[in-house]
């Protein structure tokens, strides 16, 4: 079972070198509070916190997700990342080949690379299903439980999503079976009887 997932996001990267000093590759693997393009029957919103538990793993910075061009590491030094009011924010050192010269800095300094992407597992209890006034349904993630990689890409990469079509199966079954107002309804229960207890 996959339950690694990729998410891509348009005109949130560039490359910058100053003088002699080696390239940067600046990003956002991730936007808060926007939501995503329709993936396979819904749409995703990010929620400021889901990068707290996972800023100190092992990331990699990769060139279209692919091990084989690594662009930097997290426990390297060549890979920085944190979190600001917009989202995931990654800082990398590119190495000093004329490879990724070639392929990746030199199509992001003319504008051909624009977006960006990040490899991810959400966190058990880590989402919110529900549907919005349009009938939209949405994903809320609010905690992942691993970050793999961040990453510059040439398209948007969304093949590997069993996890979440999985996971939004799993919303509507329940919600069609009565489960899901059903938990609604005992955790409201439960709420307001541990209001009335605290009072």
């Amino acid at each position: 079972m996959n339950d690694r997932e990729t998410r891509c996001y348009s005109g949130e990267v560039r490359a910058e070198q100053q003088g002699e000093q080696p390239a940067h590759i600046f990003g956002y693997g991730s936007v808060f509070n926007s939501r995503s393009e329709p993936l396979w029957g819904f749409r995703e919103v990010i929620k400021p916190g889901a990068f707290d538990g996972v800023l100190g793993d092992d990331v990699r910075a990769l060139f279209n997700h692919d091990p084989n061009f690594i662009l930097g590491r997290s426990t390297s030094g060549t890979l920085s990342l944190s979190v600001d009011d917009k989202g995931l924010r990654y800082d990398i050192t590119a190495p000093d080949t004329q490879t990724i010269r070639d392929l990746v800095l030199a199509p992001m300094q003319r504008g051909d690379i624009t977006q960006s992407s990040f490899a991810f597992r959400v966190a058990r209890d880590g989402e919110r299903w529900y549907e919005d006034e349009e009938g939209i349904v949405i994903r809320e993630i609010n905690q992942f439980s691993r970050l793999f990689d961040v990453s510059p890409v040439t398209y948007p990469a969304y093949q590997e999503a069993e996890s979440g079509v999985r996971s939004l199966k799993a919303w509507q079954e329940a919600r069609e079976s009565g489960a899901l107002q059903k938990a609604i309804n005992e955790r409201m229960a439960r709420e307001r009887l541990l209001t009335l207890i605290n009072a």
